[in-house]
Order: structure tokens, then C-alpha cells, then sequence
């Protein structure tokens, strides 16, 4: 067998070919300016981190998980530069998928396409339930009750209730379980059933990746405005609950620093390097930025240091309102108003949360796989990139 072809490159040139549109198919819009791309990775990389995985990343490593966001930011870095590298030379879309088929072959692209989309799949469901744990918190504040079988996924409520039945056993009541074991307890216990298949499902996080994905089907425009008007309403939000919360902090939850030493700290480092995923989201709308050599470049930077800022303090900020061990919720910021008894306020949080960036990077590394010939030529409009 001649694996060859299984390495074959396209050529640099070819690829550049490709991307000036010898096919008006193969054509996108050139909407996007240096201040879209920095706040689409800010949407993405913030949305995964501050609001769902550093919760879990405090409770494991104590206040000290402020320096891991220091430390996952550098490695971050580095990493932005290669890609920054890379869409400089090649600014097409496709992200790593394209530079791999320039640089080792078909066999490894088509590898590492698959992977990009698995990643942003896997980024998208764990943000889109995290979201869905806020807005259930917010319309339960407004009187508003949601089944919990409709707002826990089927394996978590599977889980949940078998955990929950072992602490039940062991003589605590329903009250004591944390409100996570009491949510899927109820939720395996209501559900309706079809013979001994239980009808469970996450509907808000459907709901909003449905949404989602529809803005970016859309196209390029119309996903960049909605994305640039959420991510301002995100910082501004951020801005609030850091200065809120700065006047509720006890210095005392600071100490121990780090608790579980450095291993503590360290188990934290899978969620918080998630929580920087969207830096090279960016590098797939090379084909959609104005200047993609000049912009690129400089917006994964901005990004990383924009988002690095607000993780450093924000996770200084929550753990000094409440202790490290109380944090491993779903969602973390209303938590922490909640229990210095700022109801309203935490349900504002809640109600902020919101789901966009990764969908957007994930079609045009789709689309530059469809137009290679790998995946066949649906008629997807013009493509953001990423969910967050």
C-alpha cells in the first residue's frame, strides 16, 4: 500500500488560491476588524471560565487558583504566538486543520479537523448546561419553576440520584444534600417515564445552542453585532460584580492560600486551560478579517491579556466572599450574592450568563474541511467561528 498519499500537502500557494474565490461559493466577507476578533475570543474564553469552571478550579485549589489563571495564561501565550505565526502566513480559514494540511498532509489534517470539531462540540455542551444553571436560577427568583427532569441532563440525573440515595441512606435528609444532589435526585424521582426509560433532558441548553447556531447560520454580520453587544454587556457585568463584590470580601477566606498545596492547585489546571480555549477560535476567521497578517496577531494577545485580568480578579473576589469549599457549584457567581444574602443581585448574574462564541469557530473549520472535499457542500451561509 502506497501511504503517500496519506501524507499529501497542499501547497501554501494553492491554498492562497483557494481562499481569493475562484469560486464564488468558496467566497467570504471580509467584515472583521482587530476590536470583532478580540471581542470574539473574549466571548468564548471568558464564557467557558469565569462562569462555569472556576468555580470547581477554587474549590479544589483554594484562592491560590488566581495564579494558575497567571501561569495557564503564559503557556497560552506561546501558544498564540505559533498561531499567530501560522494565520500570518496562511490567513485563510480552517484554523489548525488548514496549517496541518501545509505543513504534514491529508491523513494528519483530516485528524486534526475531527478533533477541532469534537472540541468545540464538547466546549459547547459543557457552557450551554452551565448557562442553563443560571437561567433556571434566575426564573426560579422570578417564581418561576422549571421540572428539574427538564433542566438536568439524563447522565447527571442518573448519577445524582444514585449518590444521593447512598447519602440518604447514611441517615442525612434531603435538605442537608447540596443543592446540586437535591436537583437530580428530584429529577430521576419526577420523570416521566416510557416503560424504564426515564423522558430527562437539558431543555434550556438545547435551547440556546439551537439559537446560537441559528445566528451563525445567519452569517458573518449578523453573528459579529450580536456577539460584539454580548460580550459588552459581559464586561460590564463582570465590571459590577467585581466592584460589588470587592466591598463583601472577608480577607480572612484568603488564608490558607492555597490549602491543598500545590497538587490542590494543580487539579485545576484542566479547567482553567478550557477556560482559555477561545484564543484560537480566532485564527479560524483569517478569511473574514479585514487585515488578517496585522489583526490576527494582535487580537489573540488582547485577548488573552483582557481575559487573564478579569480571571485573576474575579477569582480573588469569590473567594474571599465565600470559603473556597462551598464553590464547587454550577454557578458560581449567583452563589456567592446568594449566600452574602444579595438574592436579587445574584439573580441578575444569572440571568446575565450568555452562550456564544465556540458554535461561530466551529463552521469555519467545518467549512474549510467541506470545500477540500472532505465533508459534502451543504449550503451554510457565511460562517463565524466559535461558542462560548
Amino acid at each position: 500500500m502506497d501511504i503517500n498519499p496519506l501524507f499529501r500537502k497542499k501547497p501554501v500557494a494553492l491554498i492562497m488560491k483557494d481562499a481569493a474565490g475562484s469560486e464564488k461559493e468558496t467566497q467570504m466577507r471580509r467584515n472583521l476588524s482587530v476590536t470583532d476578533l478580540t471581542a470574539f475570543g473574549i466571548a468564548a474564553i471568558v464564557g467557558a471560565g469565569i462562569f462555569s469552571t472556576i468555580g470547581t478550579a477554587a474549590s479544589q485549589g483554594g484562592p491560590a487558583v488566581s495564579l494558575l489563571f497567571i501561569f495557564t495564561a503564559l503557556a497560552c501565550g506561546f501558544s498564540a504566538m505559533s498561531y499567530a505565526e501560522f494565520a500570518s502566513s496562511i490567513p485563510i480559514s480552517g484554523s489548525a486543520y488548514t496549517y496541518a494540511y501545509a505543513s504534514f498532509g491529508e491523513l494528519v489534517a483530516w485528524i486534526i479537523g475531527w478533533d477541532l470539531i469534537m472540541e468545540y462540540a464538547v466546549g459547547n455542551i459543557a457552557v450551554a448546561i452551565s448557562w442553563s444553571g443560571y437561567f433556571t436560577g434566575l426564573v426560579r427568583g422570578l417564581g418561576i419553576h422549571i421540572p428539574e427532569f427538564l433542566s438536568v441532563d439524563y447522565l447527571s440525573a442518573m448519577r445524582g440520584h444514585a449518590e444521593a440515595l447512598k447519602a440518604l441512606a447514611g441517615g442525612q435528609t434531603l435538605d442537608q444534600l447540596s443543592f446540586h444532589l437535591q436537583e437530580t435526585y428530584l429529577a430521576w424521582l419526577h420523570a416521566p417515564k416510557i416503560g424504564d426509560f426515564r423522558l430527562i433532558a437539558d431543555i434550556p441548553a438545547l435551547a440556546i445552542v439551537l439559537f446560537i447556531s441559528y445566528m451563525v447560520y445567519r452569517g458573518i454580520r449578523e453573528a459579529k453585532i450580536t456577539s460584539n453587544l454580548l460580550v459588552l454587556l459581559k464586561l460590564v457585568i463582570l465590571m459590577v460584580v467585581i466592584g460589588v463584590g470587592s466591598f463583601y470580601v472577608n480577607p480572612g477566606n484568603w488564608s490558607p492560600f492555597a490549602p491543598n498545596g500545590i497538587g490542590g492547585v494543580l487539579k485545576g489546571i484542566s479547567g482553567v486551560f478550557f477556560a482559555y480555549i477561545g484564543f484560537d477560535a480566532i485564527s479560524t476567521t483569517a478569511e473574514e478579517c479585514k487585515n488578517p497578517r496585522r489583526d490576527l496577531p494582535r487580537s489573540m494577545i488582547y485577548a488573552l491579556i483582557i481575559t487573564t485580568i478579569l480571571y485573576v480578579t474575579l477569582a480573588l473576589v469569590i473567594t474571599g466572599m465565600v470559603s473556597y469549599k462551598n464553590l464547587a457549584v454550577s454557578d458560581p457567581l449567583a452563589y456567592v450574592f446568594h449566600k452574602n444574602h444579595l438574592e436579587a443581585f445574584g439573580d441578575y448574574c444569572a440571568g446575565s450568563r450568555d452562550c456564544h462564541g465556540k458554535c461561530d469557530a466551529g463552521f469555519p473549520g467545518w467549512s474549510a474541511a467541506h470545500l477540500d472535499e472532505y465533508e459534502p457542500r451543504w449550503p451554510v451561509a457565511t460562517p463565524f467561528l466559535e461558542i462560548a
